[in-house]
């Protein structure tokens, strides 16, 4: 044991009673003496690049270019994705790929290039090979957008798995985003970020990084096109990015730069350009397309750490009804188990848990459960006894299930890398739906293992069946939690066949959009928090996973009534709208901070439902399109560069512009708008875009726009569905769209689509392609005339 890693040991035993302490001592220790025992020893490596190009081989969709020390392969997909794999890398396997690789683009052509090189030519992209393993994603026209330097590899000697390098150059202009849940996004700065999901071990704020879902998904965009680039590796790594310079002459211009270290694994990649709306779709289309959360999930949500009881979950509810506030799911964490044991109850605390989900439920009230994937490893838990009978947990090098520390003790790990085990992890959700619980969130999923010192994870080396090829947690660790997802989704489709499965996660990958949604983990209860929960919901959204939102009001400590206030208002436009907090945190009940903030938050639920119909048409364009419910300002036009670097607003949908107060003392804030007139939605007040504006912000409301010429679906009289339309400009025209949904079930509803014009001075309100046997009657307000 070194000094620090001593230090360590004696604050974990100082800091918490001395039994916990010691465990989470000796946890760390055997962490490191399995690794030592079963992970190979990295001795004296060699360096390896490409070399000069011997051979080429046209296949579908490109080739395969051969070099004096490698090999790559490209392939462009019918659908206009590029993929490129280095050592024979093929797409499959993945555990990002929604089903087998796609289609490839039979009119792609491989063709020679100048000096020595060669090129695959297509409809939406040109891939260039230099002769020495440079590789450049061109456009149509010619237009370089990326260039990767030839890579670079390092092998043991004795054999073994190699880690390797690859840089790439992008336009001087060039913005980065993405990469997962950046707490200090969604732009990244010149940095480097860890891909390893992580639990950082308490609350977070916008300096942590990593956290619990890191992504090799990178956007660049730049004035010359936007492409998304993704690196299919799940094993430890870094990505360092580096932005361009432009100067007074081209020749004073520094191309923005962006590296990719990985301890191992494939070195493949796809690579998607166009439009942010095209780049999206062409991803969903590729891992997969976003689920559809029940109606109700779209609505609002209250969790705590330490309701403690059914009495106490009772007189949460009250205070809602009395109030007359809306309330639409109550969320149970690790306090109602027993003995914090994953699918138990605690009988004394909660004794008719089916009843008391009933009682909910007539009153349109849904409970949802807290899922961990730890199974405290004690014979006679019924978990644990059938988890062992079909051998369904992780096992070290030695063949002994790996054990780690978890809020049961001393636990296990199911290995949801194996078909068998996901199919008989789904199975245990009989008993949650039993006992009336509607949905789950699954937390503890990057693994947990706490411990005095060392990474707070499962060992490096333990085993994990990936899907009958074994490998071990090096590979494992990131898409853990995805193979959890998948479980949950796919045993809650077996046991409720028409219902929509409502699942979110603390962890994922690439791809967890095709099981459900996540959300913030334990941010920090303080403004730059806040800033850090925005920050996390456009990552996500720009990865692929559209459904996701913050703990209201911080995870741990006591916000201000201000803070609250403001968190509460954001919370109203996005997606997971859930208030939550930690054991020992202050209440986060809107009435427990004052007159002023209660009222201030019924203003903000009331519109929260007014626009759930909205939220629902968002909902499935994210499953039809993969476009999120919550975009970056730039989404529909990148090229401004101003809108690039604008990160303190987003757009919620085609229709409005929300733009936050993420500072203390904030009344009036200034918004960037995007080209074209937007309307502050309570005012009715007019500003052309694009431009800054200077906008009122007081406690009552947070700056809400609407696009001129939108169509809003808003919840109208007794309950139905009615448009609200946003004037545009004389002489111009506008439009929307609307999916009404039932709620619950798999019906595909129907895509409606509205347009509105003027004619001479009357606004005229149309449903398109609408006959008179499938006509519709909404009630339309007009607004901003």
């Amino acid at each position: 044991m070194n000094g620090r890693d001593l230090v360590r040991s004696v604050k974990a035993v100082g800091l918490s009673d001395t039994a916990h302490g010691l465990r989470m001592v000796r946890s760390a220790w055997r962490r490191r003496r399995t690794d030592a025992a079963g992970l190979p020893p990295r001795g004296a490596e060699r360096a390896r690049t490409p070399g000069p190009v011997t051979l080429v081989e046209p296949g579908p969709g490109g080739g395969v270019v051969r070099f004096a020390r490698s090999e790559l392969r490209v392939r462009v997909t019918s659908g206009g994705a590029v993929f490129w794999g280095w050592d024979g890398a093929e797409p499959d396997p993945s555990y990002a790929l929604a089903a087998s690789s796609p289609e490839a683009d039979s009119r792609a052509v491989l063709e020679p290039d100048k000096e020595g090189g060669w090129r695959v030519v297509s409809e939406r992209a040109t891939v260039v090979v230099s002769r020495h393993g440079a590789v450049e994603l061109r456009t149509p026209g010619g237009v370089m957008l990326r260039r990767d330097l030839p890579p670079r590899w390092w092998e043991p000697v004795g054999g073994g798995t190699a880690r390797w390098v690859q840089r790439s150059e992008v336009a001087p202009d060039a913005r980065f985003f993405g990469l997962g849940g950046r707490a200090s996004g969604p732009r990244l700065r010149n940095g480097t970020y860890r891909l390893w999901n992580t639990d950082p071990g308490g609350s977070f704020g916008p300096a942590d990084d990593p956290l619990y879902i890191t992504m090799p998904v990178q956007w660049v965009v730049a004035d010359v096109g936007t492409h998304l680039v993704f690196h299919d590796n799940t094993w430890d790594g870094t990505v360092t990015v580096r932005e361009g310079r432009e100067g007074a002459g081209s020749g004073h211009d520094r191309a923005g730069s962006c590296e990719v270290r990985m301890d191992g694994g494939p070195l493949r990649c796809w690579v998607m350009m166009g439009t942010p709306a095209r780049v999206l779709h062409s991803w969903a289309t590729l891992t997969g397309t976003p689920t559809v959360p029940p109606a109700w999930a779209l609505g609002h949500h209250h969790a705590r750490w330490g309701f403690g009881s059914e009495q106490e979950v009772r007189r949460i509810v009250a205070g809602y009804q009395e109030r007359g506030l809306p309330l639409d799911a109550v969320h149970l964490d690790i306090d109602h188990f027993d003995g914090h044991q994953v699918f138990t109850v605690d009988k004394e605390r909660f004794p008719a848990l089916p009843k008391l989900a009933a009682e909910l439920r007539g009153a349109g009230i849904r409970l949802v459960s807290i899922v961990d994937p730890a199974v405290k490893a004690l014979p006679g838990n019924a978990v644990y006894d059938s988890g062992a009978a079909a051998d369904a947990f992780v096992r070290d090098a030695a063949g002994r299930a790996v054990r780690g520390l978890v809020w049961p003790g001393e636990s296990v790990y199911p290995d949801f890398t194996a078909g068998r085990v996901r199919k008989w992890w789904g199975g245990l959700y009989d008993e949650r739906l039993a006992q009336g619980f509607a949905g789950f969130w699954h937390d503890m999923n990057e693994p947990v293992s706490f411990a005095a010192f060392g990474e707070t994870t499962l060992p490096r080396s333990a085993r994990h069946a990936m899907e009958g090829r074994g490998g071990d947690h090096r590979e494992a660790h990131n898409i853990y939690a995805l193979g959890m997802a998948r479980a949950g989704y796919e045993g809650m489709r077996e046991l409720r066949p028409t219902e929509r499965p409502f699942l979110f996660s603390r962890s994922g990958w690439a791809g967890m959009q095709r099981y459900g949604g996540a959300w913030s983990g334990d941010v920090a209860s303080d403004w730059p928090g806040l800033r850090a929960s925005l920050a996390l919901v456009l990552g996500l959204g720009l990865c692929g996973v559209p459904y996701s939102g913050p703990d209201i009001g911080g995870f741990d400590g006591s916000p201000s009534p201000e803070l609250y206030l403001r968190w509460f208002q954001l919370g109203a436009y996005l997606p997971l709208f859930r208030t939550h907090a930690a054991l020992h945190a202050g209440r986060r009940e809107p009435w427990e901070f004052g007159p002023d903030v209660l009222e201030h938050a019924r203003v903000a639920l009331a519109e929260r439902g007014r626009l759930l119909p909205y939220f629902v048409t968002l909902a499935h364009l994210a499953r039809r399109t993969g476009a999120p419910y919550v975009r970056p300002l730039w989404w529909g036009c990148p090229e401004d560069r101003a809108l690039r670097d604008c990160e303190d607003a987003f757009l919620l949908g085609d229709c409005l512009l929300v733009a936050p107060v993420l500072r203390e003392g904030v009344v009036e804030r200034t918004v960037r708008l995007p080209p074209g007139r937007w309307y502050d939605t309570v005012t009715e007040r007019a500003y052309e875009g694009p431009g800054k504006v200077l906008l009122d912000a007081p406690p009552a409301r947070i700056p809400v726009l609407a696009r001129a010429g939108a169509v809003v679906p808003v919840g109208g009289a007794v309950g139905q569905l009615a448009l609200e339309v946003w004037a545009p400009a004389k002489g111009r025209s506008g439009g929307g769209l609307v999916i009404a949904d039932a709620g619950d079930g798999w019906e595909d509803p129907e895509l409606q689509r509205f347009g509105v014009r003027w004619s001479g001075d009357e606004l005229v309100v149309e449903k398109e392609g609408d006959g008179p046997e499938r006509a519709v009657e909404y009630a339309v307000r007009v607004r901003g005339v």
